[in-house]
């Protein structure tokens, strides 16, 4: 490629160190179709001949054929997608193949490849992220009414529903596909013509290539173009807050399914079992959603390290923008995928998720509302009349509800009969009525804006 000004080849390590085919070949598809742009922008140009342009292109597309059924290349000393795919060209169509690279460098076809391979990424993974939330929605308005404990620090806090609890990781999922929608628009700029770092003396028609690629329009500046990066981070950081929810609700399931909660059961289809212990049912899937999360966090921080220091335009140190993201982008398209099929077949448990919900004093904040609500106590105060009653609870191995009112009235004599029906877990819930709280019809509302917003999407 460089001949001319080199005598000697490059040291065996040289060509190791230097070549990036092995991973940049993942590129094939977008490399391909930013040539074919261009070669046809040059034939529209007047700087190739149409005979020159439709013969390169008839050869990018028969390579595109070849690499489709699995015929990449291998050889190292190719270095990189690009030029492999130039020397195959070359190989079918002669000297002409020398042409396409007309008024482009590697440094802006690489830019533009890889741009349009993360635009892709980007709607692989909303997509998938939108199958999560209907999975969310339905599984939701399956236990709208279903009782289960909220926790704070892992305690027994409040009874929420279990239709409230998912649809909290529908709100994350939400937020997430809104992270990858911006960074999407912010992409979708085409470096394609920026050249090495200063643009082309050639006549060219930027706008053209940008939009044959489905870009909004050309990069207004050629040294950026080029050693952007930005879009890649964009898409890591997205990812990783992304991994980041997946684990939350990934560790949920794995303390859900451990004998103590009991709160869920996996289908066999996500679990794996011992080599020793056969009564394990192990939620592997799940601990495995979760360490990715680590590795995607580790992903965004080596392509962040990478792009501190590096001075305007291309530096070499660049080649390493791929893998990162590539391992990244695969790791959470299985974490998406896994997670979705866990909440769409796992089996939840509610009669121990009430059981639990009612033993664990859920409902003292409901007292101390009542107390508020009713005697006219100063929540101050109320919080501490709740304290002691909740200790009474607790040495008399009773609920809440199952107190008898003397106990009550020894406690605090403001307190009557009407406190029992607010005390049972069922009437915690209905009581919380506040637009996004626990209550059930709050609970299908949100399920029902939702399912909507979905269906709008959707065109149903």
């Amino acid at each position: 490629m460089w001949g001319g000004r080199f005598a000697a080849g490059p040291a065996a390590v040289m060509r190791e160190i230097n070549a990036s085919l092995p991973f940049d070949k993942r590129l094939w598809r977008q490399d391909i179709a930013g040539s074919i742009a261009h070669a046809n922008m040059l034939g529209a140009q007047g700087i190739l001949s149409a005979d020159e342009a439709a013969t390169i292109i008839a050869g990018l597309e028969a390579i595109h054929a070849e690499y489709e059924a699995g015929d990449l290349p291998h050889d190292l000393d190719l270095e990189d997608i690009h030029m492999a795919t130039e020397s195959r060209l070359a190989d079918k169509i002669g000297p002409v193949a020398g042409r396409l690279h007309t008024a482009r460098s590697r440094n802006d076809q690489v830019a533009t490849d890889f741009r349009l391979f993360v635009r892709d990424a980007m709607d692989e993974v909303d997509a998938s992220l939108y199958l999560l939330q209907r999975a969310l929605i339905d599984r939701a308005a399956e236990h709208a009414d279903s009782v289960m404990p909220g926790f704070t620090h892992l305690q027994s806090a409040q009874p929420v529903t279990l239709g409230h609890h998912l649809m909290a990781y529908h709100e994350m999922i939400a937020r997430d596909r809104s992270r990858f929608a911006d960074a999407r628009a912010r992409i979708n700029l085409s470096p394609l013509g920026a050249a090495a770092l200063a643009g082309t003396g050639f006549p060219t028609d930027r706008h053209m290539t940008a939009a044959a690629l489905g870009f909004d329009g050309p990069t207004r500046n050629s040294l950026d173009s080029v050693s952007d990066r930005d879009f890649a981070l964009d898409y890591l950081m997205a990812a990783t807050q992304c991994s980041l929810h997946l684990s939350r609700l990934a560790e949920e399931f794995v303390i859900w399914a451990s004998q103590p909660f009991g709160f869920i059961s996996l289908p066999d289809a996500y679990s794996t079992g011992s080599s020793i212990m056969p009564q394990k049912r192990n939620p592997d899937a799940a601990e495995l959603v979760r360490g990715h999360a680590g590795r995607i966090v580790g992903c965004m921080t080596s392509l962040c390290v990478t792009m501190k220091g590096l001075p305007l335009a291309y530096s070499k140190d660049m080649q390493d923008d791929k893998p990162p993201l590539f391992e990244a982008h695969d790791l959470l398209g299985l974490s998406i995928t896994a997670m979705t099929g866990m909440v769409e077949t796992t089996l939840f448990r509610t009669d121990r998720m009430r059981a639990l919900a009612e033993s664990g004093f859920s409902t003292a904040t409901d007292l101390a509302d009542w107390l508020v609500r009713e005697a006219n106590v100063p929540f101050r105060e109320a919080h501490h009349i709740t304290g002691r009653v909740v200790k009474a609870a607790e040495q008399a191995g009773a609920t809440l509800a199952d107190l008898p009112l003397d106990t009550l009235q020894a406690i605090d004599p403001r307190i009557d009969a009407r406190v029992h029906a607010v005390l049972t877990v069922d009437a915690s819930v209905a009581s919380r009525t506040s637009y996004g709280g626990t209550a059930p019809d709050q609970v299908r509302a949100r399920i029902a804006e939702a399912r909507a917003a979905l269906d709008v999407e959707a065109g149903q």
